[in-house]
């Protein structure tokens, strides 16, 4: 086969022996630019390196003589003789005058070394590979910057975190993503850690921040900063994690522990709080306070006739009706089943607390629509002064209930205090 008479881009090789060595070395010179396989023989026409020879365009020869023959053009050929004719380094020495051949024990040598950088590059790219799947499957996203604080990696789950495809982070300062007023602040902090070693967020996990969107939404964010050296370059690795729904979860926990599940009012634990506070302040400013004990007359026939999801609507219908009679300053608490505690700040008289107590009982005798029927419950109240009766909050929700269970004791619908019960 003839060869093309022209100059050859990189260091022209000849390979002779086309079995399991020539075929790694020719792939390894396939990746390699400073060297060009310009022909390959092998006395075998099926022999595998053939035929990779063919699909890449390099010419093949059946025979060595004439492949020596037609790389004369090429005086600085590399002859590499990996089959076990010992007579081509004389047919070389023919073409090429005193060249020294690749041959025997070299060739053999060369071919493992070969073979040993292929695996070891297999093992690498394996290696690459497997942790850029990671880092493009997992789940929190990892953010890479320079110590100039620019974004050098971005995967694919801090574009979901963010809305900012890889091409246009990359190369953008981090404080993109941040808020005021971390994101003035966030040069500084690289600045100072690279000039005094001082740590403000590097190595602290799970660290909670503010970060905002592409569209300028702003979420909780948890962090993690770590450092790394690569190639004498210094890099800072940031884990980063949208979790917007575990505080939203944590806010409802929280709200669940503090209120009625039913009726969203303050249960008994916040009531006391809210109790508590309402003394506080009626001693700092020498005024009275006023706690009902509420408890629904009726509404064990309208739970047991209609069934308990009437009556937990009920229960919603009566906590509305009583939230739009007290003030915004008082506060309204379900205790358990149809009971409700109240406490009102800043009470004047007890006149006011009974008016309101009257304007509870009326709001409630309006009949409520449930499912389709009409509904009448009542409303038996006790009400203590504080401090007039008490100054302890428990023993003022004692002596309200005391006087709930008169004004039952009364022909119910009405309120009663607690000096009515000595």
């Amino acid at each position: 086969m003839n060869m093309p008479s022209q100059r050859t881009q990189g260091y022209p090789v000849l390979i002779i022996g086309a079995g399991r060595g020539g075929v790694a070395l020719l792939e390894m010179f396939l990746e390699e630019s400073l060297v060009r396989v310009i022909a390959m023989a092998d006395t075998d026409a099926d022999a595998p390196g053939l035929q990779l020879a063919k699909q890449k365009g390099i010419p093949t020869f059946t025979n060595a003589v004439m492949a020596l023959q037609a790389c004369k053009d090429h005086p600085d050929c590399i002859v590499y003789n990996l089959s076990h004719d010992d007579t081509i380094a004389a047919e070389a020495n023919k073409v090429f005058g005193d060249k020294r051949v690749a041959s025997g024990l070299e060739v053999q040598l060369f071919w493992q070394m070969v073979t040993n950088l292929k695996q070891t590059k297999g093992d690498l790219e394996k290696s690459q590979n497997q942790l850029q799947s990671i880092i493009s499957n997992v789940m929190d996203g990892i953010i890479t910057i320079n110590v100039s604080g620019e974004i050098q990696g971005f995967n694919p789950a801090a574009e979901q975190i963010f809305g900012y495809s890889q091409h246009e982070a990359i190369g953008k300062n981090l404080n993109l993503l941040m808020l005021e007023p971390e994101r003035c602040a966030h040069d500084g902090y690289i600045n100072r850690y690279l000039q005094t070693g001082k740590v403000h967020i590097l190595g602290v996990r799970g660290r909670e921040v503010i970060a905002v969107r592409k569209n300028g939404e702003a979420f909780p964010m948890e962090m993690s900063v770590s450092e790394m050296v690569l190639g004498g370059h210094r890099y800072f690795i940031g884990i980063v994690r949208d979790i917007t729904e575990r505080k939203l979860a944590e806010q409802k926990i929280a709200h669940l522990a503090h209120y009625d599940y039913l009726t969203d009012l303050p249960n008994r634990a916040l009531f006391l709080d809210v109790l508590n506070h309402s003394i506080a302040l009626a001693k700092r400013n020498q005024h009275q306070a006023a706690v009902m004990f509420l408890d629904l007359d009726g509404f064990k026939k309208i739970n047991d006739t209609l069934g308990h999801d009437a009556g937990d609507l009920l229960l919603k219908g009566v906590s509305l009706r009583i939230r739009e009679t007290i003030r915004e300053s008082d506060t309204v608490s379900r205790v358990g089943g149809d009971e409700f505690l109240l406490v009102l700040d800043n009470v004047e008289s007890d006149e006011y607390a009974a008016r309101l107590a009257n304007k509870i009982i009326a709001a409630l005798a309006e009949p409520f629509s449930i499912n389709g029927h009409r509904c009448h419950v009542g409303g038996s109240i006790g009400v203590s002064i504080f401090p007039d009766d008490a100054e302890n909050p428990e023993t003022l929700i004692k002596q309200a209930d005391e006087a709930m269970y008169l004004a039952k004791k009364s022909g119910k619908n009405t309120s009663k205090f607690y000096r009515d019960v000595e």
